[in-house]
């Protein structure tokens, strides 16, 4: 996580400030539920709120931090130097620090995840805009990179949504499985500690509790959780690279905007680069990075173990801000992409006709040629326009075993664009619904 592919509102969940605030919210909490049982004094619960609008000393914990080795025991002692030692004799009474750590890590994700489907909205809003205006933009469709039959640019965006829609909808899921807490004490018994002050702080902070939680809550959601962020970042990686390919030269069909000022490279000064949709091909690696050791985090020993705490305090920030800017980024380049319609026509008409030979080919099987002879027939027209550069209607009206089969008028109908956009606004009911 560094600067240049962050945004601060999602930084800021992840500073030291906002984690020490959350920390002291789940110890406060618990102290209200405390006292409420009569396990504590009423007014040791108050007077851990004195501490409510204080900016907590991220120096001074750290400090305590290098004596003691124990970050959870390093604020607590920070507080009571706030609060008083009195008054916080009774803070963090029956609990562990993973009831603290892990809770406060479902928060963070929590709140992350709000910011990650926000973007998302916004988005979904770019894709749609761009999908209706080039609704019945054609253009050529590819399979292997090479020209097949004729779509349309909307069409392509149109995929785009119904994806993004179904991460929007694995995100509200994801969050869902996260939103758990834990305030079970040691091995996760409530033994020292009532499972009511779980279901209070749980539900101050948003959270359902965690039905058992030996110590830890278990790391089968937090994989789940990352893996939902690694199949985002493929949508997003998915997307960039069809822009990449429709912006080199010999296609061009669209391009990443070029602003005023802008410089494509230090040497050659004619480049305009797609620099932003190969960022975002580099961010989505970058996200999928987490989704291994999240995995591998699972298999925690016995009840608890800590060899998933170094992993996930990388993971955690890394993944869900860089997939933020991503977000953020891909919605920029969806929003200002420059579409060339004129290229793509030319595009799609580069080798005279050839992409109607399906219809050609179908048309000569309802005359009724066997398929093998119409494929045969077909495929020895579409040779000539391959390598001889000739014109495949004029190649059909001239061989005497198709126009045994085909008129003239026959073969020209075969060659209508509009018979491949007939079905376009179905699949945009489908994706848009009926507006």
């Amino acid at each position: 996580m560094i600067p240049r592919y962050s945004r601060p509102d999602m930084v800021a969940i992840w500073s030291p400030e906002s984690k020490f605030r959350i920390w002291y919210e789940i110890e406060a909490h618990a102290c209200d539920a405390q006292a409420a049982l009569g396990v504590i004094p009423k007014a040791s619960a108050e007077a851990v709120w004195k501490a409510r609008d204080v900016e907590f000393d991220v120096a001074r914990i750290d400090e305590i931090e290098a004596v003691t080795k124990h970050d959870v025991i390093a604020f607590l002692t920070h507080l009571a130097e706030i609060i008083g030692n009195e008054e916080a004799r009774f803070v963090h009474q029956g609990m562990t620090s993973s009831d603290v750590l892990d809770t406060t890590f479902n928060v963070q994700l929590v709140r992350a995840t709000d910011i990650l489907l926000n973007g998302m909205d916004g988005l979904l809003e770019a894709i749609k805009r761009r999908a209706l205006e080039h609704k019945d933009t054609v253009c050529i469709g590819r399979s292997h990179g090479i020209h097949a039959e004729p779509v349309t640019f909307g069409l392509k965006l149109a995929q785009a949504h119904a994806e993004m829609d179904r991460n929007r909808d694995r995100l509200r899921s994801a969050r869902a499985e996260i939103a758990t807490g834990a305030i079970s004490g040691a091995v996760g018994t409530f033994a020292n500690i009532d499972p009511g002050v779980e279901a209070h702080v749980c539900e101050k902070l948003g959270l359902e509790p965690e039905p058992v939680s030996t110590q830890v809550i278990p790391r089968d959601r937090h994989a789940a959780y990352f893996a939902t962020l690694g199949v985002v970042a493929s949508s997003i990686e998915r997307i960039a690279t069809e822009i990449r390919h429709l912006q080199r030269t010999e296609v061009l069909e669209v391009e990443e905007y070029f602003s005023p000022g802008q410089k494509g490279s230090s040497a050659m000064p004619h480049k305009r680069n797609p620099v932003l949709t190969e960022n975002l091909t580099g961010l989505a690696r970058l996200v999928r990075m987490a989704v291994v050791p999240a995995m591998e985090n699972v298999a925690l020993w016995h009840e608890r173990d800590i060899s998933h705490s170094s992993v996930e305090r990388n993971i955690g920030p890394d993944a869900t801000v860089t997939l933020d800017f991503a977000i953020a980024r891909l919605t920029s380049v969806i929003d200002k992409l420059v579409v060339y319609p004129e290229n793509m026509d030319a595009n799609m008409n580069k080798f005279r006709g050839l992409v109607h030979s399906q219809r050609v080919l179908l048309a000569l099987t309802q005359k009724g040629l066997s398929r093998e002879d119409s494929y045969r027939l077909v495929q020895r027209n579409a040779m000539k326009v391959w390598e001889e550069g000739a014109d495949f209607m004029t190649e059909l009206k001239g061989d005497a075993e198709v126009t045994a089969a085909l008129s003239d008028a026959e073969i020209e109908e075969k060659f209508d664009l509009g018979y491949h956009t007939k079905h376009v606004d179905t699949i945009f009911e489908r994706v848009f619904g009926a507006d």
